[in-house]
């Protein structure tokens, strides 16, 4: 029984699950009484999001609205960068929120260095956006992912792949 056994570290956001909240969110925002007449929209791109609506205030309601929907369809926070609030055409603001996908090689290094520090026999490598972590005792693999998970980290992360 010399196999290695691994799993990869991935940051990624359902697509699937992305679009129903935002479709949910749409959907609250054409019901809700504070924002009847008003010009807020909803497009995303594949990339980016934007948001617009017609004053600042109706902006955070819309950004809490959208972070509502998205906790409950199980789509990390973190996985969201909102840009800053922008004046745009027909007295509107607009807001720009990119999504963060996969991880960078700056970011990998903290999440190496960390398993590093665990002293357990893993090898961790990086490769196309992700972490590769290897070893031949499943135990020290379990210990890695629960490390990895209690650490705080900027990027929402996931385990998959596991063998």
């Amino acid at each position: 029984m010399a196999s290695e056994s691994s799993f990869d570290v991935v940051s990624r956001v359902d697509r699937q699950e992305l679009d129903n909240a935002l479709n949910q969110t749409r959907r609250e925002i054409e019901n809700r009484f504070d924002f009847k007449h008003s010009k807020t929209s909803i497009d995303f791109d594949g990339k980016k999001i934007t948001l617009v609506s017609d004053d600042e205030l109706k902006m955070k309601n819309v950004v809490d609205v959208l972070q509502g929907k998205a906790v409950r369809r199980g789509i990390d926070i973190k996985a969201f960068e909102f840009g800053e609030v922008e004046p745009a055409a027909g007295s509107t603001v607009r807001q720009t929120v990119t999504l963060r996908s996969g991880i960078p090689k700056e970011h990998s290094k903290a999440l190496i260095e960390r398993i590093k520090s665990l002293k357990l026999k893993v090898n961790a490598q990086y490769q196309d956006e992700q972490l590769r972590v290897s070893g031949k005792n499943k135990d020290d693999l379990q210990k890695v992912i629960s490390s990895l998970r209690s650490m705080e980290f900027e990027l929402p992360l996931q385990f998959v792949n596991y063998r």
